[in-house]
């Protein structure tokens, strides 16, 4: 898919406190999508069609400090709460009193929490590539025993200014990297950083870039790279750097279970995964933190972009699960 092929309504939607660049198109229940790091809203650009088809209307935003979406200069602006807050805030701009939330990377930990703190208004969820899971203390994502001794990308994305100053020395490179690293085609390449020494800088444990990947045209590296040139990459680090507040911040949510209809799907080759060890432990401790975990599916030869790695299988869940729950 070239990116000219990504013509679609965009529309200025205010929430929550900010103006989000959101993709809104088709009629019916509404279904937003959610995408992660570094992506945007044409991380979807497989999935927004047939879900059309299907009889809903999709919104999907650039998401807070993306793009021309706002992106505020506080850290503290970035918590799991606040980009909860937005996606709820997006339904009720758009004149709906419930919703269908479904996340991809960091996506799914904001789907997760929308589902958490707006049951009123979120009426089911799916993540992607990330298992929801409880920790009171977030710095655990930053510390732990399994990364202390090596580089790990989330204590050095807390870093003011560097990381985002090494990625955009050749955005293209970085980009295509990344995208590079956490594909199913270098799986183990991504968890490997943490055998290198905690002073390296994220381009020294990425992929080389001279690789094509079957699932990312030159048209398409190109939109996200065009995307990412303006206004850079300091909003969406921010995420990362919110981490250390988002325990606290949400302390009434440390025995709460997810009470919606949910799903999870992940790709088998994704290394983030093993964030949780190499035997599928964090995906099998999702159980504990559901009523009405409807299914979790693991996708063959898919890596951490499944919904652009394994568009068909994909649509194929996600549309199952729309139909369960609708």
């Amino acid at each position: 898919m070239d990116s000219a092929i990504f013509n679609w309504n965009f529309e200025r939607i205010k929430t929550n406190g900010v103006e989000l660049n959101t993709l809104v198109e088709g009629e019916g229940p509404l279904v937003i999508l959610l995408h992660g790091f570094p992506q945007c809203s044409f991380l979807w650009r497989h999935q927004i069609q047939p879900i059309i088809d299907s009889g809903y209307r999709v919104a999907v935003p650039d998401q807070r400090g993306y793009g021309t979406s706002d992106s505020p200069v506080d850290v503290s602006e970035y918590t799991v709460r606040k980009l909860a807050g937005d996606v709820a805030g997006i339904a009720r701009a758009l004149g709906y009193s419930e919703f269908i939330v479904i996340g991809q990377d960091w996506g799914a930990p904001v789907a997760w929490h929308t589902a958490l703190l707006h049951e009123d208004i979120c009426r089911a969820v799916m993540g992607m590539s990330v298992p929801y899971t409880r920790m009171d203390d977030w710095n655990g994502w930053i510390e732990n025993a399994s990364t202390e001794n090596g580089f790990w990308y989330m204590r050095y994305f807390q870093q003011a200014g560097i990381p985002e100053r090494e990625l955009e020395k050749n955005l293209k490179e970085g980009l295509h990297r990344f995208y590079s690293t956490l594909c199913a085609e270098s799986s183990g390449a991504w968890i490997d950083q943490v055998n290198h020494p905690k002073e390296a800088s994220i381009l020294d444990i990425l992929a080389p870039a001279n690789r094509k990947l079957s699932w990312l045209s030159e048209g398409e590296l190109n939109y996200y790279v065009n995307f990412f040139k303006e206004e850079g990459l300091r909003g969406p680090i921010n995420w990362y750097r919110a981490i250390p507040l988002n325990g606290a911040d949400t302390m009434e949510l440390s025995n709460k279970k997810i009470a919606q209809p949910a799903a999870f799907i992940s790709g088998v080759k994704d290394d983030v995964l093993k964030y949780g060890g190499f035997n599928n432990e964090w995906v099998d401790a999702m159980d504990a933190w559901f009523v009405d975990l409807r299914f979790t599916t693991m996708i063959e030869d898919a890596g951490h972009w499944l919904q652009c790695e394994k568009p068909i299988e994909v649509n194929n869940e996600i549309l199952n699960f729309l139909k369960m729950v609708s």
